[in-house]
C-alpha cells in the first residue's frame, strides 16, 4: 500500500510539472531561478543545453550523467526517468545515427510531452516508452549503457532497480547515474512526507546503502565520480538534514 501511495504521489508531481513551463523541483540542489539555471547549477554546460529543445531543460535533475557515461558511436542507451528528454536528447547527439536512445518513464504526460519534442524536432534515433523503472520495457542484455538523473531516489524499490538495469545491460555494459542521497538516516518526518517524496527528498537512501544496492545487484567497479552536500529543512525552523548530490559508476562485468 505504501510503495502504491509513493508512486502515485510521484506520478500526481510530475504529470503536474510536465504541463507547466520552467519549473524545477526546489528541494533538489541545482533549484534556481528556473530551469535553465537549475540545469546549469546540476553540471550542464550552456553549449549542450543550446543543442537540445529548451522544453526539454527543465531543471529537475541533480546532475549530468552523460558526461561521465562516456558514450560512443552507435551504442544503445536507456534513461531510467527520462521526463521530457532532455538526458535523452543529449545522448542521442553522442551515439549519433547508428546508436539508439530510450527513454523510460512511468509519466504518461512527460513521455507525450518527451514524443512530441521528439517528432518536432527530427530526431530519428530516440524513443520514449512508458513503463516503471522497477519493471523496465525492455529485453535482456539489450543497452550498452544505462543513464538516469535524480530518479532511482523516487522508486520505493532501489534495489529491484538497479536489478532490473543489470538485467537489461550487456556483459560489459556501463551504469551512470545521479542521484540524491543522505549522510545519515532520514528523520521519520521526511520518510512518511509523500510530498518530500515526489520532491527527491523523502526517497534518499543514506550513501553506503545506495551503493550496496548497485553492488548487491552485480554491478562491478562502483564509484562515486561526483558529489555535492546540501540541506533541507526536516520542519520549517527546525534541524536542518543533510543530504548530497552524487553521480555514480559502475560497470558489469563481462561473460
Amino acid at each position: 500500500m505504501k510503495e502504491k501511495k509513493i508512486k502515485d504521489a510521484v506520478k500526481k508531481t510530475y504529470s503536474e510539472i510536465a504541463s507547466r513551463e520552467n519549473q524545477c523541483c526546489c528541494s533538489s540542489p541545482c533549484c534556481g531561478d528556473d530551469a535553465l539555471s537549475a540545469a546549469v547549477a546540476a553540471g550542464y554546460l550552456l553549449e549542450e543545453l543550446g543543442n537540445v529543445p529548451e522544453e526539454a531543460a527543465m531543471g529537475l535533475g541533480c546532475g549530468n550523467p552523460t558526461a561521465i557515461a562516456a558514450l560512443k558511436e552507435g551504442e544503445m542507451v536507456v534513461d531510467l526517468g527520462a521526463g521530457a528528454g532532455l538526458d535523452v536528447f543529449l545522448a542521442s547527439r553522442r551515439v549519433g545515427p547508428k546508436g539508439k536512445v530510450i527513454g523510460v518513464d512511468m509519466t504518461e504526460e512527460m513521455v507525450k510531452k518527451a514524443n512530441k519534442l521528439t517528432e518536432t524536432h527530427g530526431y530519428d534515433n530516440v524513443e520514449f516508452r512508458l513503463g516503471e523503472i522497477e519493471n523496465l520495457p525492455l529485453e535482456d542484455e539489450s543497452a550498452d549503457v544505462i543513464i538516469s538523473n535524480c530518479v532511482i531516489n523516487l522508486s520505493p524499490d532501489k534495489g529491484r532497480v538497479f536489478r532490473e538495469a543489470y538485467r537489461v545491460l550487456r556483459p560489459g555494459g556501463r551504469l551512470a547515474v545521479s542521484d540524491i542521497v543522505s549522510e545519515e538516516p532520514l528523520p521519520a518526518e521526511l520518510r512518511q512526507d509523500m510530498e518530500a517524496w515526489a520532491t527527491c527528498v523523502g526517497g534518499a537512501l543514506e550513501q553506503k546503502e545506495y551503493l550496496n544496492k548497485i553492488g548487491e545487484a552485480g554491478f562491478k567497479e562502483v564509484k562515486v565520480s561526483c558529489s555535492r552536500e546540501f540541506y533541507v529543512e526536516v520542519e520549517p525552523g527546525e534541524n536542518m538534514c543533510q543530504l548530497r548530490s552524487i553521480t555514480v559508476e559502475a560497470h558489469k562485468p563481462q561473460n
